[in-house]
This record gives structure tokens, sequence and C-alpha cells, in this order.
């Protein structure tokens, strides 16, 4: 479980300065405000620090305006508390105070604060290891249409996690996680539909939500449509739009897509044929530690030291070197091909 909840409300505030073009009246109201005690100013206050809206950046002092606040019991001051105490902003990273905090947010019915909270039970930080725990607080957050805990609940389903496996369950959940646009819930349903698991096994119907999220720069979903597209009867055999996911996927750093963009250009599937463009699609793979890709690159090398043992041959008159030769000049022999009936006593 992990979850990402502060990035883009960070951007929204920051387009709003650069919009607001100044506020420092803004800021003296509110500092104002919660000097005297105002813990809505005072929460505020705490997001103009964090953000640097309106201010320097300062999450220290950020940290201090949420602690004024969430000593008052303001739920979303607690959570913001919790998640500093919990990833180490402007605080030292304490997950006792960080559970602490997130439980009292969550007892207001915080939607994330629950999520946070399941995590904690979930990895035992700050409190102690409890999988019940976890999975109640994280449907706590699922009811209240929270979309990451509705797909990590759905996971929940799939695999038995302190509750009784059942594939239909967690599809459903994961299902109106993915209806609200949550990327990795759109990938989820996509291989529930592909793989047939609690739901009929539909091609097309896991494209739609491959697409869905690939559209969002998911790379599993990028590479599995482009696996569905590279391969499927169904969806109407596609090599250039399978190598186009592939490549998103790639440029994004992701080795077994930048493999399979590597294979696209070995066979000439989707993009024209181009060795080198191959290759460096492999190194970048293999850079990466994907084993397949490093094999494509030693059957590449196997093959130029035969090419060129094959070459030497046929000036020397080799008939067979000849043959092998012109064979693959035209296509006819794969490097495997040519390397295996080269060494073939």
């Amino acid at each position: 479980m992990s979850w990402e909840l502060r990035g883009a409300r960070k951007t929204v505030w920051l387009l709003a300065g650069l919009l607001a073009g100044g506020c420092a009246s803004d800021i003296a109201r509110l500092t104002r405000a919660a000097g005297q005690g105002d813990a809505a100013a005072q929460y505020d206050l705490g997001e103009r620090y964090y953000t640097g809206h309106g201010v320097g950046m300062d999450a220290a002092e950020a940290v201090r305006w949420y602690r004024e606040s969430a000593g008052q019991g303001n739920a979303r001051a607690q959570y913001d508390l919790g998640w500093c105490y919990y990833e180490g902003v402007g605080v030292s990273r304490d997950y006792t105070e960080a559970a602490k905090w997130h439980k009292k947010a969550a007892e207001q019915e915080n939607a994330k604060a629950q999520y946070a909270l399941s995590v904690c039970y979930f990895k035992g930080h700050g409190v102690d290891e409890d999988a019940t725990e976890s999975v109640r607080w994280l449907r706590k957050a699922a009811e209240q249409g929270f979309a990451q805990a509705q797909s990590v609940l759905g996971e929940c389903y799939f695999r038995g996690y302190a509750v009784d496996k059942d594939d239909a369950e967690a599809v459903r959940w994961v299902r109106k996680a993915a209806g609200q646009g949550y990327a990795k819930a759109q990938d989820v349903l996509g291989c529930c539909y592909l793989g047939g698991i609690g739901v009929e096994r539909d091609e097309a119907e896991a494209a739609k939500w491959f697409r869905k999220a690939a559209r969002q720069g998911f790379t599993e979903a990028q590479i599995a449509l482009g696996v569905l597209y590279f391969k499927s009867d169904n969806l109407g055999w596609d090599a250039a739009e399978a190598a186009k996911w592939f490549r998103k996927a790639a440029e994004q750093g992701d080795a077994e897509a930048q493999h399979f963009l590597g294979v696209c250009y070995v066979m000439g599937r989707g993009v024209g044929k181009d060795t080198a463009e191959a290759i460096k699609w492999f190194r970048k793979a293999a850079g990466q530690g994907y084993a397949e890709a490093q094999h494509m690159l030693d059957e590449h090398d196997r093959a130029a030291r035969a090419g060129k043992e094959i070459a030497e041959a046929a000036e020397r008159g080799d008939a067979k070197a000849r043959l092998l030769a012109d064979e693959y000049d035209k296509g006819l022999r794969s490097n495997k091909s040519l390397i295996d009936e080269w060494h073939r006593d």
C-alpha cells in the first residue's frame, strides 16, 4: 500500500499563486487570525507555508501551524500533520506520532486519514501490525468513495488479505476506483477482463480499461495495450499501435517496454526494421537488468561474429558460407538460424 495525496493540491496552490499575482495582505490576514486561535486560519496558513503560496516555502513553519490547528480538532490539519511525521517533512520522521494524528483525523471520518491509518496497520508503522484493523480502516475510506482505498480493498479481496478471497467482490471495488479515473485500478480491471478474473473474459473490454490507464501515462497499462495490439486477432492486429504504446512506456524508463520496442525494431513490426535502434533499446533495458534484452544483445554479438566468419569464408570460396550469406541477405534466415547452421558440423 502507498499513497500520493499532496502533490496535486500543491500544484493547485502554486497555480493559484501565479494567477493571484501576490497575496501579502491575505497572508497578513491569515497570520492575524491564526495568532488569535482561529483553527481554520491556522490550517490555511500551514498550507501556504507548505506550498509556498504567498510566502517562502517552509515545511517547519507549516508543521507548526498544522499542529496548532490539529490541536483544536481540525481533521485536515491532523491528517497533514500525520503525513509530515510519516514522511519526515518539516519534522523528524516518527511513525508513532504519524499514526496518532492519522487516527484522530480518521475518527472524524477523514477518508485520507482512514486510508493512511490503514497503511500504518498494514506495515506496522507506529502501531502493531494488524491486518484486520488495516482492512477495517481501508473499508471506511473506500465506503466514502476514496478511489485509492477502493482499489486496494479490491486487491485485498483478490488475495484473501484479512477477508475471504472473492474475485467478484474484488472487481466490484476495483471498478468503483476505475470509474473515478484511478489509473492503477483501470489497469487492474483491464487485467481482470483479459484473464477472466471475476468477470467474463473480454479482450475488447480489457483494451478499453488499459487504454484509459495508458492515456494517463501508466506504464503497465501501456505495455499491456501494446501486447494486445501486437498479438490479438480480436482487436485487429495493429503493430504500429503496439509500437506506439511500447515507446510511450519505454520513454518513461520501463525496461520491459524498452525490450519490446527493441523487438519491434528487430522484426520491423510497426516500425521500420532498424538493428541499430533495436540495439539502443535493448541496451537501455539490459542496463536495468532485464535478462531477455541482454540475451538479445548476446545473440546479436554472436550473429555479428558468425557473420564476419561467414563473409571471410565466402571470400575464400566456401560454398556453405556463400549460401548462408545469400539466404541471410534475402531475409530467409534469422540471426539464430544463421548461427546454428554455421556452427553445425
